[in-house]
């Protein structure tokens, strides 16, 4: 919204129907005001019913009222030229090409607006005239003739007034899209985090793995590195399902953004007519996609593998100390082991899923 001096907004003091800066500002009984000549053109149109309406709120009166000068409106409005004129750069201050238009009398009583390729979109297509006005029952822009005609008992506003209340959906529509953003943004460092979690519980539970099966004999060396591709596998796996989701969450972000840079430019836009022919469509929340729960504990992930372990390995302890014994009461200081026996023993440790014909 411009701001013109300390005082004084500049919005405030636009006519609803020439969508210009009141011109010898009158002031009807329900208490909107109007140029002189744009509510005396209003209700010429209006003498052949004998009954007089506000353009802006509709409220009607039997007869015509009788217009008087609202001289402290022309005061607030002389000053509010002045400080404009005083706040406009030198550059301003010279006329430009088309600037004929703004001193020719055909064009006082009319808003000029920037010259546009799609004239023809802006002219209604019954009564060939601007489309200056808004019919929020219909849902669409109208000229003057259809307000006074076709939209007459509808709910109806100058195109100004209805985009700013249409503005207040864009803007909720971007502090929503903005929302999301922080949301997504959070997910995302909540992913990081899990992979740092279990990138760092991987390595331990390699390193546990490590120690333990540095203690074992030879002949199940080849099991460790088993149990090392099953610790690996187990964290590609998590790994690629975490970034999938980053991956995903990653292009949402910047949906969102790109749709958050198409509202802001679209909101600046000073075309009021194409505002409101898309600002529904724009405001659509674009859908949103659940993302499924991770739930990585801040324990290590592997904890369960190592307490299988570290239970073989108090099981080969038993089992060695236990064939020792047998070694010590016979003559023959010769060390023999059942493979069966040991497999056995090896593989019914609890939670071991694998089989005993795996060794080799």
């Amino acid at each position: 919204m411009e701001q013109v001096g300390d005082s004084f907004n500049k919005d405030q003091f636009i006519c609803p129907v020439c969508l210009d800066l009141l011109k010898d500002p009158v002031t009807i009984p329900c208490g909107h005001s109007y140029c002189t000549d744009c509510i005396e053109d209003c209700w010429d149109q209006e003498d052949h019913v004998g009954v007089y309406s506000c353009p802006q709120c509709r409220q009607t009166f039997t007869s015509r009222p009788v217009l008087g000068r609202n001289t402290i409106l022309a005061e607030v409005l002389e000053k509010l030229k002045k400080t404009e004129l005083q706040a406009a750069p030198p550059e301003h201050c010279y006329a430009g090409h088309g600037d004929p238009h703004y001193y020719s009398p055909a064009f006082k009583k009319h808003k000029l607006i920037d010259s546009t390729e799609q004239l023809q979109d802006r002219m209604c297509s019954l009564h060939d005239k601007l489309l200056e006005f808004y019919c929020s029952t219909d849902h669409q822009c109208v000229c003057y003739q259809c307000v006074m005609d076709e939209h007459k008992k509808h709910d109806t506003g100058s195109a100004a007034a209805v985009r700013m209340e249409n503005q207040k959906l864009l803007d909720a529509a971007q502090r929503e899209i903005q929302q999301r953003i922080k949301e997504r943004e959070k997910d995302m460092e909540e992913l990081r985090q899990a992979v740092d979690l279990l990138t760092r519980s991987a390595q331990a539970a390699l390193e546990d793995t490590e120690n333990i099966f540095a203690e074992m004999i030879h002949c199940i060396e080849k099991r460790c590195s088993e149990v090392k591709d099953v610790i690996r596998a187990q964290e590609k796996a998590a790994l690629n399902q975490i970034y999938g989701l980053l991956e995903q969450v990653d292009q949402e972000i910047a949906e969102l953004k790109k749709r958050q840079a198409d509202l802001e430019k679209f909101s600046h836009t000073k075309d009021h007519i194409h505002f409101l022919q898309r600002v529904q469509s724009l405001c659509v929340s674009p859908p949103s996609g659940e993302l499924p729960t991770i739930n990585i504990s801040l324990q290590c992930p592997f904890g369960d593998m190592k307490t299988s372990l570290s239970k073989l390995n108090n099981q080969l302890d038993l089992l060695f100390k236990g064939e020792l014994v047998k070694i010590s009461q016979t003559d023959a200081c010769e060390l023999t082991l059942d493979p069966n026996t040991v497999n056995e023993y090896l593989f019914l440790s609890e939670g071991n899923t694998m089989s005993p014909d795996h060794i080799h």
